[in-house]
This record gives structure tokens, C-alpha cells and sequence, in this order.
């Protein structure tokens, strides 16, 4: 069981506390209510309705990906407390870099879902975003979306934006030299940055215990100077008030936070071929699965009279029809040419380039 703590104090770069931090048991129970954070009814209920839009968006993806309809999908399932707890925590002033698993913090910064699915198919717009909108693509090179979100945090500081630069990684991202020159950097200038480990156990059929021999991982922020916090990562609300809590350091010039976040994804690491019951140990799953972060939700707001299966119900069926209209507005984009993915490439093309886009575009208008 987690151990009663207070934000504040974590939120130091001399600390050495790296206790799991928890507001609700896997029984739904309120176990520091020091740490409830304050939320209102319609709140509450709404990170529970992110929670169900997120795990039938993940049944629905990987359905799409079986039928050929989607290219690359990074399963979600059992990372929605994690995922959806920090980006509610944020602003629409705030810069979110997300990992190519971080697909649902990105719609629900305001990504239009079409623009995701196209992403997914490799389309160039999947990747066109508003000039209005903070955000960027999702990173596939592992852990590199540290060193950026450091720069765009220390950009957002220099504007003197009243704003921060949010990114997310796996444990095994955390083994990265970038995650290293992230933290490092965004340390030494006060970066107005929140890192995020999404410790899942497992980086592909990688083990933790492999990845690192520090007791936590959180613990990493010592060297850079900045605070880590580890979280229960299946715990919406615990996650929330950390991410809240560290916002609130971070944009009063204070510098960068890493949070280590302990959650658990069910099924492979990518719908790629990976097979986990290959490499993890019997009993795992059904260990996590008692830690669900949508039963443990569900359990508590029911205790307060906030949810019901019919509500739930709605939620799944809005959601459904939400990817079904997505899946149509991603099929109508145009078809990309090869004399595009040129012109896309250079700003000014040189002259063999020129040349061959001249070539590609004559046998495309043919």
C-alpha cells in the first residue's frame, strides 16, 4: 500500500522520496485524502468518460488494423488512468510531444480524430496541424521527444509563456540518452517541462529489471537536479493531482518534473507481431487486471452515485459512432503521389530533385 505523502514535498529537488503516490486503492477506496483532488461532479465523471472513449477507441483501432484500414497502432489497453489523468491536468496554452503510443492525449488536446487514423496510415495530413494547436506528431524515435519538448519548454520560458511542454516515454525510453540530455538540459535552464514515465514493466520483451538497476525510476531526476515522483499509474485521480501539482511548479519558474507513472499494458506492444505471453511470466496479466484502472474508477464514482452502466453504455455507443464518422473522413483524403513526398521533402528541391519531381508529376497527371 502506498504510503501517505504530501505533494509539496516531493515537489523538491532534494528529495529522496520516491514512495508510490495513491489517492485511490484498486478497490476504489480513498486511501489520502489529502491528496483527493478538487474536482466537481461533472468532473469526476468526465475523466471517466475519457477512460471508456480510450479503451473503446483502443477496440476499435485495433479492429481497424486487422482489416487493413490502419497502419501502425500502439495498443492502450490498461494505460488510460496514466495517459488520460495528465493530459486533463494540462492546458490548451500547454505544448503536449507525445510517444507514438500517446495517440488519445493528443485528440483530447483537440486533435481531430480523422487526423490520427491518417497518421496512423502514414499521410502527410495526419501530421498538418493547425497553427493554433500545441502540439507535435507523435515521436517514433524512442525517447527523443525528451530533448524536443526540453527545447520547446525553454522557448515557452524565453516568451515568458505562462505555459508548459508535457511529453511521455516508455521504462525502456527512460535507458535513452536523450531521456538523459532531456532532463539534464531542462534542469540546468528551469524548463518549464513535465516528463512522464509510463512504467509498464516491459519495453517490448525487455523486463524493468533489465532496463535499470535503480530502485525506482522516477529516482533519475536526482542528477538533473529536479523532482521525481513516482505514481500509481492506475489511479486517474492520483495521477491528475500529481500532474496538476507539478504544472503548478513548473510555470511559477521553478524548472522541469519527471513522473513516474506505474501502469501495466495489457496485450503486446505493438499489433506488429509481438506476443508477451512469450516472454512474460504466468500470472501477470491476471495480476494487473485487478489493478484495472476503469474498474477502480468506476467502483468509487458509483460509490458516490455518479455512474451507472446506462451512462457507461452511452459512452461506448458515442464512441463507436465517433471512429465510424473518423474512419469515412480519413478514407476521403486524397491519394499521396510520390512527386509530393519530393516537394514535401526540400523547401527549395535541388536539381536533380527538381528534375525528378518534373518526371513523377508528368506519369501521376497521366
Amino acid at each position: 500500500m502506498a504510503k501517505k505523502v504530501k505533494i509539496e514535498d516531493l515537489l523538491r529537488p532534494d528529495n529522496f522520496n520516491f514512495d508510490m503516490v495513491q489517492v485511490l486503492s484498486p478497490e476504489g477506496k480513498v486511501v489520502n485524502k489529502d491528496l483527493l483532488p478538487d474536482l466537481s461532479d461533472e468532473e469526476l465523471v468526465q475523466l471517466m468518460e475519457d477512460m471508456v472513449w480510450s479503451r473503446i477507441l483502443h477496440e476499435r483501432s485495433t479492429a481497424l488494423n486487422r482489416q487493413g484500414r490502419l497502419g501502425f497502432y500502439a495498443p492502450t489497453f490498461g494505460q488510460e488512468a496514466s495517459q488520460l489523468g495528465s493530459v486533463a491536468a494540462l492546458k490548451p496554452e500547454d505544448y503536449i510531444l507525445p510517444g507514438y503510443r500517446d495517440v488519445p492525449q493528443l485528440i483530447k488536446h483537440g486533435l481531430p480524430l480523422h487526423k490520427a487514423f491518417l497518421w496512423s496510415r502514414g499521410h502527410v495530413e495526419g501530421n498538418n496541424y493547425p497553427a493554433d494547436f500545441n502540439a507535435y506528431p507523435p515521436q517514433i524515435i524512442i525517447g527523443a521527444q525528451y530533448v524536443q519538448a526540453m527545447g520547446v519548454a525553454l522557448g515557452l520560458k524565453k516568451n515568458g509563456k505562462n505555459a508548459v511542454a508535457a511529453t511521455w516515454t516508455g521504462d525502456g525510453g527512460s535507458s535513452q540518452g536523450d531521456f538523459y540530455e532531456g532532463i539534464n538540459f531542462a534542469g540546468a535552464y528551469k524548463a518549464p517541462a513535465i516528463f512522464f514515465i509510463q512504467n509498464n514493466g516491459w519495453a517490448i520483451s525487455t523486463p524493468r529489471s533489465l532496463q535499470s538497476a535503480a530502485p525506482t525510476l522516477a529516482q533519475k531526476a536526482v542528477a538533473a537536479g529536479i523532482p521525481g515522483i513516482q505514481v500509481d499509474g492506475m489511479d486517474i485521480l492520483a495521477v491528475y493531482a500529481v500532474t496538476k501539482a507539478a504544472r503548478e511548479y513548473a510555470v511559477a519558474g521553478n524548472g522541469p518534473v519527471l513522473i513516474e507513472t506505474m501502469c501495466y499494458r495489457f496485450g503486446p506492444h505493438t499489433l506488429s507481431g509481438d506476443d508477451p505471453t512469450r516472454y512474460q511470466p504466468d500470472g501477470v496479466q491476471e495480476e494487473w487486471r485487478a489493478k484495472d484502472p476503469l474498474i477502480r474508477f468506476r467502483t468509487y464514482l458509483e460509490s458516490k452515485g455518479l455512474w451507472s452502466q446506462e451512462k457507461e453504455e452511452a459512452v461506448i455507443e458515442r464512441t463507436k459512432e465517433e471512429v465510424k464518422e473518423a474512419i469515412k473522413l480519413a478514407d476521403q483524403a486524397p491519394k499521396q503521389k510520390i512527386s509530393d513526398f519530393l516537394k514535401n521533402m526540400y523547401e527549395t528541391p535541388d536539381f536533380i530533385t527538381a528534375e525528378q519531381i518534373k518526371k513523377f508529376e508528368a506519369k501521376e497527371n497521366n
